[in-house]
């Protein structure tokens, strides 16, 4: 399939939301407040969860209504299949989650202690992984003539994750900088943990272009692996520490910006 210009836009605009994010270390004292963080991830996440939901899963569903009552088929297969890759991943890579109540996370990274560095960037690098794989699924549908998946729909849904990608970029920069990294390389680091993300996306738009039969289950398998690190990497973070509502408030608005942006641009 060839690589045309709105693919090469729908790839980077998600890497360009961790660059710019990686940038407030440009702007920002050196160590985040646990509540900025909190809130961070709990607008990452709302925008997630939408994702899945109106972009990935739903999208699935109707792609497999010729199989009528079994329509659900590939979407629970795909669903659990990227549940469980995530979960093995989770089990046999090293990393910190990517946690703002994890005292190990920003607040515990001691100055100069390049393993826990280098783990907070496996962690925000498992974390990219599933969200590139679900911009280059919907940009392979759109590119291979799928007619329920649209260019608007596919760049709302790059758009979306360039937006989560913001506060994420800043919260792995941040801890960067923290740990005694100039600012020039706290932002070099926090731009490359993205960089997995146009990776994925390639190769999951080379191998769509090779079964694009296999497209619901490929949507759901996406979603499947979105909603494991929602659940396990950023509603943890969200909701412990002293009791707060705003994080509940910064889920839902960043739940329904992401669903505005599939309706309105779908």
């Amino acid at each position: 399939m060839t690589l045309t210009a709105p693919v090469l836009y729908g790839l980077l605009i998600p890497f360009a939301g961790t660059m710019l994010g990686s940038a407030a270390v440009f702007v920002m004292r050196k160590q985040m407040s646990l509540m900025v963080e909190r809130l961070l991830e709990a607008f990452a996440a709302g925008v997630m969860v939408a994702a899945s939901v109106w972009s990935l899963l739903i999208p699935a569903l109707e792609h497999a209504a010729h199989l009528g009552k079994l329509s659900f088929l590939p979407a629970v297969a795909g669903f659990w299949g990227g549940i469980l890759l995530l979960l093995l991943l989770d089990e046999v890579i090293p990393h910190l989650h990517v946690d703002a109540a994890n005292p190990d996370f920003t607040h515990g990274v001691e100055r100069g202690n390049l393993g826990k560095v280098t783990m907070l960037v496996l962690a925000v690098t498992l974390h990219n992984f599933p969200e590139g794989m679900a911009v280059g699924v919907v940009l392979a549908g759109w590119a291979g003539g799928d007619m329920g998946i649209t260019l608007s729909a596919a760049l709302a849904l790059s758009i979306g994750i360039a937006i989560q990608n913001f506060p994420e970029g800043a919260i792995i920069s941040m801890p960067l900088r923290a740990a005694g990294g100039s600012r020039g390389k706290a932002f070099l680091y926090g731009t490359l943990s993205g960089a997995v993300e146009p990776v994925a996306g390639l190769l999951t738009i080379l191998f769509a272009a090779l079964a694009t039969k296999v497209l619901p289950f490929m949507l759901s398998f996406a979603a499947g692996a979105m909603i494991y690190v929602v659940i396990e990497d950023l509603i943890p973070g969200m909701t412990e520490g002293e009791h707060s509502n705003w994080p509940t408030v910064l889920f839902a608005v960043g739940f329904t910006l992401m669903m505005v942006l599939d309706v309105a641009l779908g």
